[in-house]
Parts: C-alpha cells; structure tokens; sequence
C-alpha cells in the first residue's frame, strides 16, 4: 500500500492506495512547526481510523511546499517507513519534461497535479489548483510541462479584505444572490466568488490561445467546489488529483 501525502501552505491532504485503488483520504491542518514524530502520530491515528498502521504501508510518497516540513517528513518516512518512498522533486523520473527556464523552481504540487492531468487527457491539458495560490499549469500534447501562472488564492484574498480594511469583515465564502451585492457582506462575496470565477475563465481562455487548442481545464484544491460552478471555462472538478498524480509517480520510480 502506498501512503500519498500532499503537503500544502494552509492544508495536508493524505490518501492511502492499494494499487490503483484509493481506500480512503483525509485533510488536516498543515502546522508547520510540526516535527517529524508528531507527523508519525498524526498519520498512524487516522490509519487506525481504518484498522491500519503505518508497518502495513509499502513507501510513502509526499509532495510538500513548506521547506521545513519537508525535511520533517523525510525524517518521518526515514525513521517510520524504512526510507521507502520519496519527496517529490523535479529530478525524479515522472515522464513529464519540465520546459521551463530553472526545473527546479517548479513547486512539487504543481509538478504533480500535471502530470495526474496528463494522464486522465492523454493530452494538451490545464490543472487548476485553488489552493493557497491560485495556481495554473500547462501540459502540451507531447506531455511536456510548459509553464503556468501563480495568482493570489482566495484565502489570501480574504484575509487581506480583512486585515487591510478595518471596516470590512472576515465573510464566508458562498454566492451572493446576484452579482450586484445588496450589503458589505454580499459585495465581498461577489468580488469573491465572481471575482475568481471570471479570473479563472478569462485566465483559461488566454493560456487555451496561447496552447492553440481546447485544452481540458481540471480544477483541484479546496476551494475549487465554491468557485467552479460558476465558471464557464473548466471542464471537471477533481478533488483526488494531486494523491492521483502522487500514485502515478510513485508507479513510474518503483523499478
């Protein structure tokens, strides 16, 4: 069984594969102070929630943006896994060649989630993470990794509403009744919600004329199911689609 753990700034999404097959998947809050024992602790109770233990796991594979928690979890894997398994990096054999100016500036969820697009389209592509970031990225029809766009997320977006503007409020994100909001609370949640979703389209179609195709757009992250279903231009929502990606690369370094 493969331990698939996606270490973002604000939340850590873990799955557990047998082959193919997702047996289950958490989220929980990325603290970064956290060292490479509390990671053990917190990955072995959720196991348990499933009569599993991490003895029961065959490799650990992690994508991690917190350079600090990287190295923890390589700790964890070392100490807690016997080595098996690996921290996602632009050196590892992943079947995509990265054409960008410096591989190595290219983040590991963003690595990941290409390569988990490419292979559901079997083409040109577009992944889009509503994460932390907002996050775009290219994968030509030779499955090449092209580039992409890194935008502020949402949750920056309303923090930043609220830290910045004494008179505005921290507001939850869900759709106004119309796009012209009736109150403080309606307006911010306009400029949100519709704000991102026409930044999404618009952002999209630009990357699809520069592709010169109708690229698929598949959207992940946390905040994706808020935002998507007001936008016109991605095609799915597949909240699986970094542990996809991190099973798929596992599977291309096992040999």
């Amino acid at each position: 069984m493969l331990l698939a753990v996606d270490v973002g700034n604000t939340q850590t999404h873990v799955g557990v594969f047998r082959d193919q097959d997702l047996l289950e998947h958490w989220r929980f809050h990325t603290a970064r102070a956290a060292t490479a024992d509390e990671l053990a602790f917190v990955l072995s109770a959720l196991l348990r929630l499933r009569d599993l233990r991490l003895a029961d796991l065959d490799a650990a594979m992690v994508s991690c943006v917190v350079p600090t928690l990287a190295e923890e979890y390589d700790r964890a894997r070392q100490r807690y896994l016997g080595g098996k398994g690996a921290l996602v990096g632009p050196s590892m054999r992943t079947g995509m060649p990265i054409r960008i100016d410096n591989p190595r500036e290219l983040g590991a969820d963003r690595l990941v989630n290409a390569v988990a697009a490419y292979d559901r389209v079997g083409g040109p592509c577009i992944a889009v993470d509503f994460g932390t970031a907002l996050n775009y990225d290219v994968v030509s029809a030779e499955g090449e990794y092209l580039g992409g766009v890194i935008s502020p997320g949402i949750e920056i977006s309303l923090e930043a509403l609220s830290q910045r503007a004494a008179a505005l409020p921290k507001v939850r994100l869900a759709p106004p009744r119309t796009a012209i909001g009736k109150g403080t609370l309606e307006a911010m949640q306009s400029g949100l919600v519709f704000g991102y979703a026409g930044q999404v389209d618009g952002m999209v179609a630009r990357l699809r004329e520069e592709l010169g195709c109708e690229a698929p757009a598949i959207a992940t992250g946390g905040f994706a199911a808020a935002i998507v279903p007001h936008c016109d231009q991605v095609d799915e929502v597949d909240d699986l689609l970094t542990l996809q990606g991190l099973r798929i690369i596992w599977e291309r370094n096992r040999s």
